[in-house]
């Protein structure tokens, strides 16, 4: 019986998100934070930097790598990232007749905060460092409140205000009960070694174009360097450097996407001292050195639709 709940759920979730995603790609709606994404071709990996959320897919598959981790992921699944990452995905099933279906939902560190001290959750261990991506089941209890997120945007504009935050609070309420919810709630829990990579994580994105010392990283984590390297690994799948590097290069293809830049300029502006560095890491990264990808993109872009 509980099967056939769980695929009633699901059909109507992917009939929902069918209905107000008509096009490729990712769609806002009248809900905050909350994004329909529909693909009808198998994609190339698309490189961005993934925040805080929660994406359940209800029809097709799709593989995230973050580091050398891949999540694979498909009906019925659902996927957390905790903190900002800098990933890749790509959508590996998917047709005109069956196109991928997902929902996203982006959350804050406050609301996880307010969903837990409205909770009682038996205490769990601050020091325990937990990876801040994880892939999950979704029980019917947890689809149930996804699906009736999803209904507010058949028409009940007027209950939106009210009842979405209510709804999102259940599903966030339902995530932390799970079997991975310790990695959610470490990441805004006060004094854990996820919530001082964190902060650290910050200070790397806001500062991607500039050098700095793993010693001033540590300190901002009030760790020692070895602690900061090891637990900002568990947490990201990658040092601080590698982190950085990523940001950098995400920055840079998104400059010579948008601008008639030349490559050494964007590879400057970005944080790299030697333009050849910049191009060979450039095409270890993404395939291809920036000219010819940038040209490959563009051309894609004007054959479909834009990248999303």
């Amino acid at each position: 019986m509980s099967d056939q709940i769980h695929e009633q759920q699901q059909n109507e979730l992917a009939t929902l998100i069918d209905r107000f995603s008509e096009k490729d790609g990712v769609h806002s709606t009248a809900i905050p934070s909350l994004f329909l994404i529909r693909e009808s071709v198998v994609t190339e990996p698309i490189f961005r930097v993934n925040e805080p959320s929660f994406c359940i897919i209800v029809q097709g598959e799709k593989e995230v790598l973050l580091g050398q981790d891949r999540f694979r992921y498909g009906p019925g699944s659902y996927i957390v990232a905790t903190v900002d990452l800098p990933v890749s995905g790509q959508v590996i099933q998917a047709s005109s007749e069956a196109p991928y279906l997902a929902l996203k939902l982006e959350f804050t560190s406050s609301e996880i905060l307010e969903v837990l001290n409205h909770s009682d959750f038996p205490a769990r261990p601050r020091k325990t460092t937990r990876r801040a991506m994880f892939v999950s089941q979704a029980e019917p209890s947890l689809l149930d409140a996804v699906v009736r997120l999803a209904r507010l945007l058949e028409d009940h504009s007027e209950d939106i205000p009210l009842l979405s935050p209510l709804f999102k609070k259940e599903i966030l309420y339902k995530v932390l009960k799970g079997p991975h919810g310790i990695a959610l709630e470490q990441a805004t829990m006060e004094g854990s070694h996820t919530y001082r990579i964190r902060d650290v994580i910050e200070y790397i994105m806001n500062h991607s174009e500039q050098n700095f010392r793993v010693e001033e990283l540590a300190d901002l984590a009030n760790m020692s360097t070895a602690s900061l390297h090891r637990h900002f690994k568990e947490v990201t799948a990658m040092s601080p450097i590698q982190f950085q590097k990523q940001l950098r290069l995400q920055e840079a293809r998104r400059l010579l996407l948008s601008k008639s830049t030349d490559a050494a300029d964007v590879a400057f502006q970005v944080g790299y001292e030697s333009p050849s560095q910049f191009s060979r890491e450039y095409s270890r990264m993404f395939g291809f050195p920036p000219r010819e990808d940038i040209k490959r993109l563009r051309g894609k872009t004007d054959e479909t639709t834009t990248i999303s």
